[in-house]
């Protein structure tokens, strides 16, 4: 049996849509994989360093496309709208304001800016680990886009 040029192309199509969709599905909850996270305790010239030691599950999804669920914090006079913080928690137990730890919390670096909304929303980007620059968090999402609110 041979295949047309277009039978072959709708083949490929749906081999890589479903690719897609299962490679998605698998990082449904990267929070999860993003928690389980332990520290190193080292000392620079301003004292104690907590440094994070990634599990092998965040590592796998390191450079990866993820999709991150979470609410956007809203730092008076911080908010960039092209430059997020996104918590896996509702504020009042995010990291900054509540019980959540540092595992909880992500910087979102976005292609197009966003309006601040009090609702769950979600996240669409390449996802980095950072163990080195103190000045960010542990968790940063490059080249994202706002893929719209989650649940309702």
């Amino acid at each position: 049996m041979k295949l047309s040029g277009i039978a072959i192309t709708y083949i490929l199509s749906f081999f890589l849509f479903t690719s897609t969709f299962a490679q998605d599905a698998t990082q449904d909850n990267v929070w999860k994989a993003l928690a389980s996270v332990e520290y190193k305790i080292t000392e620079d010239e301003y004292g104690e360093l907590y440094v994070p030691k990634f599990s092998e599950k965040a590592q796998e999804l390191e450079g990866k496309i993820v999709t991150v669920p979470g609410y956007i914090i809203p730092f008076e006079g911080l908010f960039k709208p092209e430059h997020v913080i996104v918590s896996s928690l509702p504020i009042a137990s995010c990291f900054f304001c509540g019980s959540g730890g540092p595992e909880t919390v992500m910087e979102v670096f976005l292609k197009n800016p966003v309006d601040y909304t009090e609702e769950m929303v979600a996240f669409r980007g390449k996802l980095k680990l950072n163990d080195e620059d103190y000045e960010q968090l542990m968790y940063i999402l490059e080249d994202a886009e706002l893929v719209g609110p989650v649940g309702n």
